[in-house]
């Protein structure tokens, strides 16, 4: 059963949400501030599969906590994170994908669509080969120049030296780079992750996109390897360095 943890100070949504996840087959811990969830992290006893984040904490601010924990050790750091916004706020998910989150969902929600982003969010993340985009299942890796992608392990490498990207980030990066040479519309990129249709206000792709040029581009003002196709989505580049 995987073990979520919650990290919510309102009492009566987080017991909701818990007893709505634990019916649907998900244990479910419960950290009522920033500095408890973080607490949860470190203790050795917890194993979590992912982490539903506010970003309306009383002691500290959701997106320090999501800063906090991108910086705990790597067997931490990278569990997946889906975060709580307030309706009406882009800027908070701008910046909260920006720090390493996976997903978002603004506030009200309806649990359906909560549940369904986890398992979304929990797919990517434990079984990338069983992804909605094509896959031949043979190639182990891929080669661009010094650029290497290694899908079995889901590590990327630029001249040997490891990128920082969450699973979800991975998961773009290699959606662009099975396609190398094809434009594709953020609409079939957000799709071929995710799933599901992209909302038409919804640029978090463009948020991912700049995260994974910070890692791979030598000059992120200059990117060679990921291009913008202005008006129509991004290109992975066949030749690189």
């Amino acid at each position: 059963m995987d073990h979520l943890l919650i990290i919510e100070d309102d009492f009566r949504l987080a017991k909701l949400v818990s007893e709505y996840l634990h019916q649907s087959g998900y244990e479910v811990s419960h950290a009522s501030s920033g500095a408890q969830g973080l607490q949860f992290l470190e203790q050795i006893n917890y194993n979590f599969q992912l982490i539903i984040l506010d970003l309306m904490l009383p002691d500290m601010d959701g997106l320090e906590v999501c800063r906090k924990i991108r910086a705990l050790p790597s067997a931490l750091n990278q569990t997946p994170l889906l975060m709580l916004t307030a309706k009406g706020d882009p800027m908070d998910r701008v910046v909260g994908l920006e720090l390493g989150a996976d997903d978002y969902i603004a506030k009200p929600f309806e649990p359906r669509e909560l549940l369904a982003r986890i398992r979304a969010v929990l797919r990517r993340h434990k079984n990338p080969t069983g992804a909605t985009y094509e896959s031949s299942g043979e190639v182990q890796s891929l080669k661009f120049g010094s650029l290497e992608i290694d899908k079995g392990a889901r590590m990327v490498t630029v001249s040997g030296k490891l990128c920082d990207l969450t699973s979800y980030q991975f998961d773009l990066l290699l959606v662009l780079a099975e396609r190398a040479g094809r434009v594709l519309s953020r609409d079939q990129i957000m799709e071929s992750v995710r799933g599901k249709e992209l909302d038409a206000f919804d640029r978090s792709i463009d948020v991912h996109i700049g995260r994974i040029r910070l890692s791979i581009e030598k000059d992120i003002k200059n990117p060679k390897r990921i291009l913008t196709v202005r008006g129509v989505g991004y290109v992975f580049a066949k030749q690189q360095d």
